[in-house]
């Protein structure tokens, strides 16, 4: 039987303790909707494993595949160069395969209306509701033009309002996003932060979400979050898969 490639998920990393606990306990849910996946974790910064030690191990175990999935919402400069040049480095013997980012997806959305959900809204409150989506920012102009659509197709869902603000990077701020739905006569503010673990810029995001109604959680081991993971997982193996008639 074929072997199925080792997904590697690879983090940012993050001095705060919270980055890392974030992503074990999303790499734990992964493995639960897959038990027979085999998945590791590694870090770009800060955190260990390094993903380079962990293609390292992987090359001594005799591990030939990996799919590498970059845990990261936007194709931002992490996708399109820090993370390239690590898996350039990797030993010689892995055929590696980078997956796509998480986002854009409807899962996503999805995730982000149970964490709106769970800090205190419901479905009948769409209506009245002016929501910021708030990212982390970034220089990229294609990640920010992608927080925007996002912001667009959310509206349609039956929100009253959907604003994107950033954290860092590009503007608006999220404190300013809130103070425009406030000042447009919005009933409601939430602010759902788009970002997966809680760290420096999230806590941002908090502190611009002071006069806000209502704060989501980070999207976090969302199960929606998970399932994205895997449908990454899947589509990389794909054309591999289409090879050899799989």
């Amino acid at each position: 039987m074929r072997t199925k490639p080792v997904l590697l998920v690879i983090a940012h990393g993050s001095r705060d303790p919270r980055h890392a606990a974030t992503v074990h306990a999303l790499v734990r849910r992964v493995r639960s909707l897959r038990p027979g996946l085999r998945v590791e974790t590694g870090f770009l910064d800060f955190n260990i494993p390094s993903v380079h030690g962990v293609l390292e191990s992987l090359a001594a175990e005799g591990v030939r595949d990996v799919v590498a999935l970059p845990l990261l919402l936007t194709r931002a400069f992490h996708a399109k160069a820090d993370i390239p040049a690590v898996l350039r480095d990797a030993p010689a013997r892995l055929r590696i395969r980078q997956a796509e980012v998480l986002g854009p997806s409807p899962l996503l959305l999805s995730a982000l209306e149970r964490r709106l959900y769970e800090a205190g809204l419901s479905p009948a409150d769409k209506s009245s509701t002016g929501v910021v989506l708030a990212s982390a920012g970034s220089s990229d102009p294609e990640a920010i033009a992608v927080i925007a659509e996002i912001a667009r197709e959310w509206l349609h869902t039956g929100w009253w309002a959907v604003r994107p603000a950033f954290a860092s990077a590009s503007l608006p701020r999220t404190e300013d996003a809130v103070r425009e739905l406030r000042e447009l006569g919005c009933a409601r503010v939430a602010v759902a932060p788009y970002v997966l673990a809680p760290g420096f810029l999230p806590d941002r995001i908090a502190r611009g979400a002071a006069e806000a109604d209502v704060l989501a959680a980070v999207l976090g081991p969302a199960p929606e979050v998970a399932r994205v993971l895997l449908e990454r997982y899947d589509a990389a193996r794909r054309p591999a898969l289409a090879a050899v008639g799989a």
